[in-house]
């Protein structure tokens, strides 16, 4: 079966549903959160007032010979799709849309000169994801079948967001919060993490995981000083604390402060960046992310380099969307996957889906649904070109 056409569309998402009313605004409202770029004052680190957003979701279509077709999602707006549109698809046009492997690798090899991540390995995710979907709908196959088949009966999920009371009402037992500190903040800026994390903790209990992300905001003297004030608060692990280049201090951080797991890797795009962490000893647990960085194929190989270290791969965002829950569902070596909820407590989870055929994790599991494909429920009327239409 031939590949006729791969091109970058917009997608109608399911508008929210339920007649349930919000108790309260969700915590993406107000919840400060540190950035590289609040280095510089002038940048608000409070939702809304962060720059580099704007950039709408970018979903990929390919469309076999007879017709059926499958969908990808990815990020980051027009660069993404021109790169699907005029890089990628002339390569992969006509070829056995089956062969996934071989088609990624021509991926691989034509983007060497724009540079293997950032817009190009997202745009190589879109597509990828969209093959998959294509092939398991082809093949009447979910595609965690088609990874090898299921490893275990359900996902267990970690909840990030700050609406902890929200969070545990709903059954979830492994929590992550937001980071509300830069490392220019100095003493004063730990102050506010400790004093975070402490009524978290508190929140929480003692015997649950908690985790902190600082999103790249903090370097290597920041982060020492702070992992010794937080000590006492037995985090899980600190999240992404330093810029992805700077994998000798990622490895400095982790010597330096044993007792707590570094994990990184939505900002690493690609399986040689996981291989350098993974070469150093400079991460305990490796998260990418399968929109931004390459898709399924090269999280499958990322899982591979992990697994023979000894080390976990937890996709970042992976319980949001079909995408990362076929990927839970079919790597070993992948113990718990992250669900970002942001939206309001009082909400149920199921009334929030907008890729519809999502499941939604019940007492703090989840388990994709075994439609073909990634079980993506779009009809053809949800898809229009991405030069216009539907956003």
């Amino acid at each position: 079966m031939k590949i006729k056409s791969i091109k970058a569309v917009k997608v109608r998402l399911r508008e929210q549903t339920g007649s349930s009313k919000s108790r309260r605004p969700n915590w993406n409202n107000f919840s400060p959160r540190a950035m590289p770029v609040n280095f510089y004052s002038e940048f608000s680190n409070k939702p809304g007032g962060m720059p580099g957003g704007g950039l709408e979701p970018v979903w990929v279509q390919v469309i076999a010979e007879d017709g059926t077709w499958g969908l990808g999602q990815c990020a980051f707006g027009s660069p993404v799709a021109s790169f699907v549109n005029e890089v990628i698809a002339p390569i992969l046009i006509g070829r056995n849309c089956l062969a996934i492997e071989h088609l990624y690798d021509l991926i691989l090899r034509v983007s060497q000169r724009f540079g293997t991540s950032g817009t190009a390995s997202t745009a190589m995710g879109g597509v990828d994801l969209a093959l998959w979907d294509l092939k398991g709908k082809i093949l009447d196959q979910p595609v965690y079948a088609l990874l090898g088949g299921p490893v275990r009966e359900s996902i267990t999920c970690y909840v990030t967001g700050d609406d902890l009371d929200w969070a545990q009402e709903l059954g979830f037992t492994k929590f992550k919060i937001t980071n509300p500190a830069h490392y220019t903040d100095a003493v004063e800026g730990i102050k506010a993490v400790v004093a975070h994390v402490a009524q978290a903790r508190e929140q929480v209990g003692s015997d649950h995981d908690l985790m902190i992300n600082p999103v790249m905001s903090y370097n290597v003297d920041f982060a020492q000083r702070l992992l010794e004030e937080l000590r006492p608060y037995t985090l899980r692990w600190l999240e992404e604390p330093l810029v992805p280049t700077d994998t000798a201090g990622l490895a400095r951080l982790r010597q330096s402060a044993p007792w707590v797991a570094i994990a990184t890797g939505e900002d690493h795009h690609g399986r040689h960046a996981f291989l350098d962490l993974v070469e150093r000893r400079a991460a305990d647990i490796l998260q990418p992310d399968l929109k931004w960085g390459g898709g399924l194929t090269e999280a499958m190989k990322v899982h591979t380099i992990g697994e023979m270290a000894g080390i976990a791969t937890i996709p970042h965002g992976g319980a949001n969307d079909p995408f990362g829950q076929h990927f839970a569902m079919a790597a070993t070596e992948s113990p718990m996957a992250e669900y970002w909820m942001g939206t309001d407590p009082g909400i149920p989870l199921e009334a929030t889906v907008t890729i519809p055929g999502t499941a939604t994790p019940v007492n703090g599991q989840v388990k994709p649904t075994d439609a073909p494909g990634f079980g993506l429920e779009f009809e053809t009327g949800d898809i229009s070109d991405w030069t216009g239409g539907n956003a």
